[in-house]
């Protein structure tokens, strides 16, 4: 008998793991409740309410196949190895195999569990499944890890001209086992079941996701690009959430994506260009989590900005997770996070502006807070996009570019409809006066004064990171970069 360890794999269809279990014999699945884990690694309510709901999707669709699904609980990965042992000797499995995750935890956890099965006789594999490209495998010519996209996507380019990757398909029926299903659980407790409009916003479920892939392939991929920074439009995939949940694979992205562009990657359509260069930004994150494990430990990737002097600023910290900063665009998009547990990829980058330059609090506040809330919350893109935005991370927005939120506003939300939909208390504003809460809005008694000066505060960041040292003596001491 195999067993297949589901994580963030939730599909039938090109499932590495699943489809290589099946391949060598009867298997049977098995998926650990982990909320000591979940809640240290700071996963949402709404995240955590979106796997339970694609789990029992799942279920339903394995016993299609006679491949049941059991739930076992390990409250923290610690107890994870010795969970899956038990399972082992009580259904007198082979192996085990799993889809492979990254993080620090997530491999500290994954090759303690292949040596304590192996140490018992039952084999331990692992596969290549929610990456285009294994991590290591794409190098710099000194055999290094990429730290600067652009590079990272030219040679991920030179291989996939090479040879593509495959997709896999589900496996066949097989003969029943006898073993029947657990039934998957509805909530968990310490995470509060969202809201029903959140939950209608994310149906769950494979034929939900190809729905979504294939609908935005057909109607909005060739826009994709000149539409993507408008958030009062509906110009993006929809899917991170279900990419992030394994509902659909990133393989399955990119054929998709390719079957609209005559095979093309690199030339074509630009919409369909620029979206398959996202999820290479996907993929880069990725491979930066493996490449340089302090990334995964709540720190900085360029070192010497470990001594910004952040400032302690509690009420408008809450001010800006509780969407009241008196800039209409910042709080629109709070709000958006707060409702539907998701925000607009251009907002994300400009409220993380906001909060690490103009109100110059710790980039790690934001993110935890994110994490706290996305449903497509993924460590290695959420930590590489707030450092981006903090100038403290790998292809980062250089120090002295500060996104201006008016501006930003003006530009992709020229109307304020975006705007308008998220606070309706300014509907009565016109296109212009939505956008500016020094022209009259402070006066409003439904809507709060700006909480900061933006040319000031702007002057006070740039004075921040002036000070710091420079990289290259920050960077003559390489061991200490490599506290972690």
């Amino acid at each position: 008998m195999q067993l297949i360890w589901l994580r963030s794999d939730l599909r039938l269809n090109d499932n590495t793991a699943l489809a290589a279990a099946a391949a060598r014999g009867p298997c049977v699945a098995v998926y650990l409740t982990s909320p000591a884990q979940w809640r240290a690694h700071d996963d949402a309510p709404c995240k955590i309410d979106f796997w339970l709901r694609n789990l029992a999707s799942l279920s339903t669709a394995l016993a299609e196949l006679n491949i049941p699904l059991l739930i076992r609980h390990a409250p923290h990965w610690d107890q994870a190895p010795s969970v899956l042992l038990t399972l082992c000797r009580e259904l007198n499995i082979e192996a085990v195999h799993a889809n492979e995750e990254y993080g620090v935890n997530e491999a500290r956890r994954d090759a303690e569990a292949a040596r304590c099965l192996k140490a018992q006789g039952i084999d331990f594999h692992s596969y290549l499944d929610q990456l285009l490209f294994k991590p290591g495998s794409v190098l710099t010519r000194t055999g290094s890890y990429f730290q600067v996209f652009s590079q990272f996507r030219k040679a991920c380019y030179s291989r996939l001209h090479l040879s593509l990757p495959k997709l896999i398909r589900a496996p066949a029926r097989q003969a029943p086992t006898g073993i029947h299903s657990d039934l998957v659980p509805t909530e968990v407790e310490g995470f509060a079941l969202p809201s029903d409009s959140l939950r209608t916003l994310w149906p769950a479920g494979e034929n939900e996701a190809r729905r979504r892939l294939d609908t935005f392939v057909d109607q909005h991929l060739d826009f994709y690009q000149s539409e993507r920074d408008f958030p009062a439009k509906p110009g993006t995939s929809q899917l991170s959430a279900y990419l992030v949940t394994g509902v659909v694979s990133p393989r399955q992205c990119l054929h998709a994506a390719l079957q609209a562009n005559q095979g093309e990657f690199e030339s074509g359509s630009a919409g369909t260009v620029t979206w398959i260069n996202e999820l290479l930004w996907r993929e880069f994150y990725k491979h930066i989590l493996v490449g340089f494990p302090r990334v995964s430990r709540h720190r900085a990737f360029r070192p010497e900005t470990e001594a910004l002097a952040w400032r302690n600023a509690p009420e408008e910290l809450a001010a800006w997770k509780q969407a009241r900063t008196g800039l209409p665009i910042i709080d629109a998009a709070m709000r958006q996070l707060l409702e539907t547990g998701w925000m607009h990829n251009r907002l994300r980058m400009v409220v993380a502006m906001f909060l690490t330059k103009n109100l110059l609090i710790d980039w790690r506040e934001g993110e935890r807070f994110f994490m706290q809330h996305l449903i497509d919350g993924d460590l290695a893109a959420n930590n590489g996009g707030w450092q981006w935005s903090a100038s403290t991370g790998t292809d980062s927005a250089p120090w002295f570019r500060l996104f201006n939120p008016l501006s930003q506003s003006e530009k992709f939300d020229r109307d304020g409809l975006f705007i308008k939909r998220w606070l309706p208390e300014l509907n009565d504003l016109d296109k212009q006066q939505v956008h500016n809460p020094l022209g009259g809005l402070f006066d409003r008694p439904d809507y709060p004064a700006p909480i900061v000066n933006l040319s000031q505060s702007r002057e006070r960041a740039l004075e921040a990171f002036r000070n710091l040292p420079t990289r290259q003596h920050a960077m003559t001491g390489k061991t200490g970069d490599q506290r972690t």
